[in-house]
């Protein structure tokens, strides 16, 4: 997210203290941490966030984000709380010891955390601090060019990553892992509501309009992954049910089939991690697949797989592209996306061969 309508503050607070200087100021107090997004968001962000706990253990933090983040930002094990905050609203906390802006570039979002009057206030663009453009991030490696293939912006995780790594806390940019809400406890008495282990999850939904795949397209592909032998469950928000169910009726699907509006955020947790395979476009779905390793395959556009993408090197994930960039918040679905066809995505499948599995823990 980069926030950059003017904003202006006169709330003095020390910008920039860093390393071992900084983890003695957060032992005196807790540390807020702005990320007020949605799931994909906190999802990369857990590196970034796993890096601090790490620098300041036994030292409160608190994650401000919407209120419905709660039960992953607690699966995560890197915050102690979550403060209810909406994207660029107020951040209700006094005089933490320590504001980490994850949000974005500023400044709105750093005038926010600002307000919150904290001893120390870590953020991009900052005097002195990291910048928001990564100097020479492209082609790392090699001489700063963009090797065929690339793109020339920076990966979500590691960008955090590189923030808190600028203020002296080391990040692990691979540390995507999250622990299944029954390993922590964290399932309801009247247990998980999954449909067992080895299903396929098709999720056609998304937040914004251009990242849509059309529900003919998700309807050829159910049918595709049924003639596979897949057993199939579609999800999504209580927002998305009319999708889901034109998804699973368009595919021959019974009503059983249909989860979207009947699972909360730890069913879909549970069911995420011990799926067969997922199938969805850039959403925070597709982040839930690669926190628990589920071979996933993803339609992407507008915006390119190498900055929101699952992490290089996974061969369980496939994350297709047509190559076009794209308005992210165009009220249509985007060309790029259009691009891609319902065999395209049965091609990916078909090059993973997954075969069903069960869940180890």
């Amino acid at each position: 997210m980069t926030d950059d309508v003017p904003v202006t503050d006169d709330v003095p607070v020390t910008d920039d203290v860093r390393g071992d200087a900084a983890r003695r100021d957060a032992r005196r107090g807790r540390l807020v941490v702005l990320r007020a997004l949605g799931l994909g968001d906190l999802l990369t962000g857990l590196p970034a966030l796993r890096g601090l706990r790490r620098a300041v253990p036994g030292v409160d933090i608190v994650l401000a984000a919407p209120r419905w983040l709660e039960p992953v930002a607690l699966l995560s094990g890197a915050v102690d709380a979550v403060l209810d905050t909406a994207a660029l609203g107020p951040v209700r906390a006094t005089r933490p010891e320590l504001a980490v802006n994850l949000h974005g570039r500023g400044p709105q979002s750093t005038a926010a955390l600002r307000a919150t009057r904290p001893r120390a206030l870590w953020a991009f663009d900052l005097p002195d601090g990291p910048r928001w453009e990564a100097a020479g991030r492209a082609g790392a490696g090699h001489g700063g060019a963009v090797l065929p293939g690339e793109h020339p912006e920076e990966r979500e995780v590691a960008r955090w990553c590189r923030l808190l790594t600028a203020y002296g806390v080391p990040c692990d940019p691979h540390d995507l892992t999250l622990a299944h809400p029954e390993d922590l406890r964290l399932a309801r008495p009247r247990g998980l509501r999954v449909a067992g282990a080895g299903v396929t999850v098709v999720h056609p939904g998304g937040a914004a309009p251009a990242r849509r795949w059309p529900v003919e397209r998700w309807v050829r592909v159910a049918r595709g992954l049924t003639d596979r032998g897949h057993r199939l469950v579609v999800t999504g928000g209580a927002t998305e049910s009319a999708l889901a169910r034109q998804v699973a009726d368009g595919a021959g699907l019974g009503p059983a089939a249909v989860l979207a509006g009947a699972t909360d955020l730890l069913d879909l947790c549970a069911l995420v991690a011990e799926a067969r395979l997922v199938m969805a476009a850039d959403t925070g779905v597709g982040h839930l697949a690669t926190a628990y390793g589920t071979a996933s395959v993803l339609v992407f556009g507008p915006v390119p797989p190498a900055v929101w993408g699952p992490p290089p090197g996974r061969p369980q994930h496939r994350a297709l592209w047509a190559g076009r960039r794209g308005d992210p918040f165009a009220p249509t679905p985007d060309a790029g996306l259009l691009a891609l066809t319902p065999a395209d995505v049965l091609a990916a499948v078909d090059e993973l061969a997954t075969p069903a599995r069960t869940r180890t823990r």
